[in-house]
């Protein structure tokens, strides 16, 4: 008798643990529309469950394994594909060489996208640990990583509810973040042309776990780079009067410079010239016959991006001419794109505010200041209402996390699920206020949706 009562016991306890997770799946989610503001929660709570924490954990080493630089993502893209067949998720590739675009939901408009950058840098991780990069002189260290296994994460999430989706949600995995403006081709290649709105963001080390920050209007400059070989002519260190020196020029250049912003921008229009690149001469005593210097030059207005674009070209090559010298100015347009500012759509921004503070309290939303760092999610806000934000992962009790491109950058994994479940949240509560929009009875239905 004992033995009997047993095993009812075990056999209710499975009926009630079966019965919660379809209550969570199904009845929850068909309550959607009445209880919007339960969505983040649960999303979070379901990110939070041991089987898909994990699972997220595994991909993001993984990748962190194995890192590829922009446009050599073929290996990390093959992660995304493999977990996307076992989702059952459909997505299209290639697309910008290596991107992976997916599709939650209906398939039919609207749609609203989340975006995910792949790409590794070129140093070497000094961080000991298992799960180090495998290839020499590569590593994550923009937490790219990371980005990709919480859009997965989101996109598990989104497949248990797809049947509940009030449209379709767009999963951009996108190449070359650093530099080399995958995005750009991302869009080039016409797949978020009816793309209603797109969010993104980057992990960061010093805002703590569980917060999150964003702003509405610019919140990252636009940036370019330039390089500039300046030429004179050799000759021994010992008799100058007989060479014409491009280390003397340049220096010049490099002074000259920082005068663009200092005395010729308006000083509330922020704007930043650094030339952290100088090259020439190889001996203590040889004046060489050319030296090369490089930099970037960042602002927020895009007329300000054009004004120093031109200034630039004319400080170098007119104080090359003072100083005897020819010079040659290369902006590297086609390797590495300008970027725009990253502007944040002021509805997304309270759309943001919105579900951000539902799922962790309203308190732990910040509002933060426009940074000079530059992001290339600037060009799908330049199509598409677009909103960029920044997750915390900080956590005093683990130790210090240094900042991104740093060999020491270690991701806190614990902030894998709050990235997961903000995509889906914000995703599907904006699918869900479109529809809202289009079936009220105050508004005028759009077909083009």
């Amino acid at each position: 008798m004992h033995l009997i009562m047993a095993s009812l016991r075990w056999v209710s306890w499975i009926f009630i643990a079966h019965l919660f997770v379809s209550t969570f799946v199904l009845s929850d989610s068909s309550s959607y529309s009445n209880n919007p503001e339960e969505i983040p929660k649960k999303f979070l709570q379901f990110a939070k469950e041991p089987e898909l924490f994990d699972w997220m954990v595994g991909i993001r080493r993984k990748i962190h394994e194995n890192p590829e630089l922009g446009y050599e993502e073929f290996e990390t893209s093959k992660v995304i594909r493999t977990e996307l067949d076992k989702l059952g998720i459909s997505y299209k590739y290639p697309v910008a060489s290596t991107g992976v675009i997916g599709f939650v939901g209906s398939g039919q408009p609207p749609f609203v996208a989340i975006r995910a950058d792949m790409d590794a840098l070129p140093m070497q991780e000094l961080v000991e640990w298992e799960h180090k990069s495998k290839v020499p002189g590569k590593m994550h260290a923009c937490g790219h990583d990371a980005h990709v296994a919480m859009v997965l994460g989101a996109a598990k999430i989104l497949q248990k509810q797809s049947e509940e989706l009030k449209g379709t949600v767009v999963l951009v995995f996108q190449p070359a973040e650093e530099g080399g403006g995958g995005a750009k081709k991302i869009i080039e290649a016409g797949v978020l042309d009816n793309v209603n709105a797109i969010f993104g963001l980057h992990i960061v080390h010093n805002i703590p776990l569980g917060e999150v920050a964003g702003r509405s209007g610019p919140m990252l400059a636009g940036s370019g780079f330039f390089e500039a070989v300046i030429s004179g002519k050799g000759g021994h260190a010992a008799i100058p009067q007989h060479s014409i020196d491009p280390i003397l020029a340049a220096s010049n250049v490099i002074v000259s410079l920082q005068h663009l912003v200092s005395r010729e921008a308006d000083p509330l229009d922020s704007q930043v010239v650094t030339v952290a690149k100088f090259q020439g001469g190889g001996a203590f005593n040889v004046i060489p016959d050319s030296v090369m210097i490089g930099g970037t030059f960042r602002a927020f207005l895009k007329d300000s991006m054009i004004q120093l674009k031109q200034r630039i070209k004319e400080v170098i090559t007119g104080q090359a001419i003072v100083h005897r010298c020819n010079a040659t100015v290369n902006f590297l347009e086609n390797d590495k794109p300008f970027f725009p500012p990253t502007v944040n759509d002021k509805e997304l921004h309270e759309h943001f505010q919105n579900v951000a503070g539902d799922m962790l309290g309203i308190d732990k939303v910040k509002d933060m200041q426009p940074l000079m760092g530059s992001e290339d999610f600037s060009f799908y806000q330049e199509m598409i209402p677009g909103y960029f934000y920044f997750l915390g992962m900080e956590n005093q009790t683990s130790g210090h996390l240094d900042s991104v491109h740093s060999p020491y950058f270690r991701i806190n994994e614990d902030a894998l699920p709050y990235g997961a479940a903000l995509h889906a949240s914000l995703a599907t509560r904006y699918l869900l206020g479109l529809q809202l929009k289009v079936t009220s009875p105050e508004e005028k239905r759009h077909d083009e949706l």
